[in-house]
């Protein structure tokens, strides 16, 4: 890639790196616009591909709505996207993961659940400090 359209797209990269793999279940904030009015709307799935790296990634999402796969691609830089979360990290051992759209119900597509991950993030979260309780209101009788 040349070097300046490499620097002009570093400058724009306003999220940085994406926080998940191919096959972790993600949560999608995506902003909806109707008229004058903006809305939030999530779209909960599995990441079953991700193209290209940096100002061009994007992600394409699988899931089984009513019965029928259904597969979202997005662009992780989008304005559209409001946040990506994790909210369960799979393991996996291919790229794609297109072997997914033969499988239509939940029993056969499912993915095993990476423990390594989701260890870090039980620490993590263990090792916040907790906030004190609320000192209890004295009753007085009358």
């Amino acid at each position: 890639m040349n070097a300046t359209i490499k620097k002009i797209e570093d400058g724009q990269i306003s999220k940085g790196e994406a926080p998940f793999r191919v096959g972790d279940t993600v949560k999608v904030s995506l902003r909806i616009k109707e008229g004058e009015k903006e809305r939030i709307q999530a779209y909960e799935g599995v990441v079953t591909a991700i193209q290209n790296r940096g100002m061009k990634l994007k992600f394409t999402v699988r899931k089984i709505s009513y019965g029928v796969g259904v597969e979202k691609t997005f662009y992780y830089q989008s304005p559209m996207v409001k946040e990506v979360k994790v909210v369960r990290s799979g393991k996996v051992r291919r790229a794609k993961l297109f072997y997914l759209r033969g499988k239509l119900n939940k029993k056969d597509a499912r993915i095993q659940e990476n423990k390594k991950a989701t260890k870090v993030s039980q620490e993590s979260v263990a090792e916040a400090p907790a906030e004190a309780p609320a000192p209890a209101a004295e009753e007085t009788k009358a």
